[in-house]
């Protein structure tokens, strides 16, 4: 089905609304029966991305090599972002109930490798087992609640997933440090086990989903894999130019030419498929090709800013694990605060295309100062709390914006897109944030502050962190001039 070209901005989202004219309101009991389904596969999606931010030095005292922690989350990242178009395209298709249930499977497993992981690498690969499971479980959730809930309701019930999502996405590192400290960094894992036992149990309760699936649709296998081979070459080109070898090396520009070489040939592929695996055809529509951009960047700096400024507060000023996630709960308030009262304010106004404009203009003054100030106690909470309202302005609006435009059909290649937009600014944030962050310090000065050395280490590592604070900030101004790019969406 071709989407309509949406000339005035007003009228893109017309023709999802006049689908769920029909509908009537939701009653609560029916909602209530869908949260109890979801939140968990949303929480563990969300925390499962910074769970192990405080528990990553000691990982490395465990396991070894400091240099290599930032694939932890990279390679968790990197899988879900391969993943995330593809459960789209699956349950919309197959039905998307049974997709979240098999995601559900291979989160799990992923899990239980990850805590019987022997070495650093043997760890990475468990964690990308378990990113094939996790890049379906917010993708299949938020299709699920858009199966349900009509746009108009949406407002006042998506920000109760919201409030899950960031509560999960910045607790996590609260919750790995106090593990960590009392326990073991496997618990972490072990935990997953039983919370995705109970998540499949919930959500199996719910009636099948319909397909959605168009007459001899094909699962573009060559599609799928020139995808994985270009993100997968991006990122470690990403992660690893700079320090393990010069970004102008034979190397760097070898690996860099590469993965653009092969995203032409998928873009390409793409274009002339007629259901290709990426959802190109939703990227056509301007209102969902700039609020996918402002994910990807917001996206980039959240969640670097989430999973290193744990490792920062231990590397750079001696906390232990249980504090440096301590001090990310002003940010989790804050995001708390920011998701729950953007939801009220476009319930309101049925205009969820504007609050990001000052939320990410917010956050990025406070990323700057963070990059500009000395990182005591009290600057990092009250810049975590400031940085907290803005991002808290940008999920609860995204899905919003890209399921109204997409319409029910496409529910699952909405949620994927967004999905994929925040799955790949995350992967790519924590990847260069990483790699600026270790290209700027030695091996020799990250090692001797891993082990409280030196105070001429101490403060090599601290400048590289707040260089790269400011990095995330200039990327957060630039998330916010894109988000003023969206045009007018109604619900």
């Amino acid at each position: 089905m071709e989407l309509p070209e949406p000339s005035p901005p007003a009228a893109a989202a017309a023709p999802p609304a006049a689908a769920h004219a029909a509908d009537g309101p939701v009653p609560f009991s029916r909602f209530v029966q869908l949260f109890t389904a979801v939140m968990l596969p949303i929480f563990l999606a969300a925390i499962d991305q910074t769970l192990l931010a405080t528990a990553t030095p000691a990982i490395a005292r465990d396991l070894g090599d400091l240099r290599a922690s930032a694939w932890i989350a990279v390679g968790y990242l990197l899988a879900s972002t391969i993943m995330a178009p593809l459960y789209g395209r699956l349950g919309d298709r197959y039905g998307r109930r049974d997709a979240l249930v098999a995601a559900l499977g291979l989160f799990a497993l992923g899990s239980a490798a990850c805590a019987a992981a022997q070495g650093m690498w043997w760890l990475i690969a468990a964690r990308m087992l378990q990113g094939l499971g996790g890049g379906g479980l917010m993708v299949m959730s938020q299709a699920l609640i858009g199966e349900v809930v009509p746009p108009r309701q949406r407002p006042r019930f998506q920000a109760y997933f919201g409030v899950v999502f960031v509560l999960a996405s910045v607790t996590g590192p609260v919750v790995g440090g106090l593990v960590v400290s009392s326990l073991s960094w496997r618990w972490l894992f072990i935990a997953n086990l039983p919370l995705a036992a109970i998540a499949a149990w919930r959500v199996l309760r719910l009636s099948a989903s319909p397909p959605h699936g168009a007459q001899g649709q094909s699962h573009d296998a060559p599609g799928v894999l020139l995808f994985a081979a270009t993100a997968g070459l991006a990122l470690l080109w990403l992660t690893l130019a700079g320090h393990r070898f010069a970004w102008l090396s034979l190397s760097s520009v070898a690996m860099a030419a590469a993965a653009l070489v092969l995203g032409l040939v998928l873009a390409r592929r793409e274009r002339g498929q007629q259901h290709p695996f990426l959802p190109l055809e939703l990227l056509r529509l301007p209102a969902i090709a700039w609020t996918s951009l402002t994910v990807t960047l917001f996206a980039a700096s959240m969640f670097a800013l989430v999973f290193f400024l744990p490792v920062y507060l231990q590397l750079g000023h001696h906390g232990d694990a249980a504090h440096a996630g301590l001090l990310l709960l002003p940010l989790t308030g804050g995001l708390v605060l920011g998701s729950n009262l953007t939801g009220r304010l476009v319930a309101k106004t049925g205009r969820p295309d504007q609050p990001p404009r000052y939320g990410l203009t917010l956050a990025a003054l406070a990323l700057l100062l963070l990059g500009l100030l000395p990182g005591g106690s009290w600057t990092v909470g009250l810049l975590g709390v400031l940085a907290g309202l803005g991002f808290g302005t940008v999920m609860p609006t995204s899905q919003l914006v890209i399921q109204t435009v997409a319409g029910r059909t496409r529910l699952g290649a909405a949620a994927a897109t967004v999905s994929l937009a925040r799955s790949v600014g995350a992967s790519v944030g924590t990847a260069v944030f990483g790699a600026l962050v270790f290209g700027l310090a030695s091996g020799a000065e990250l090692q001797a502050a891993l082990h409280g050395g030196s105070a001429a280490a101490t403060l090599q590592v601290t400048h590289a962190f707040h260089l790269a604070f400011l990095a995330v900030g200039a990327l957060t101004l630039i998330a916010a001039w894109a988000s003023t790019r969206v045009p007018r969406v109604e619900i």
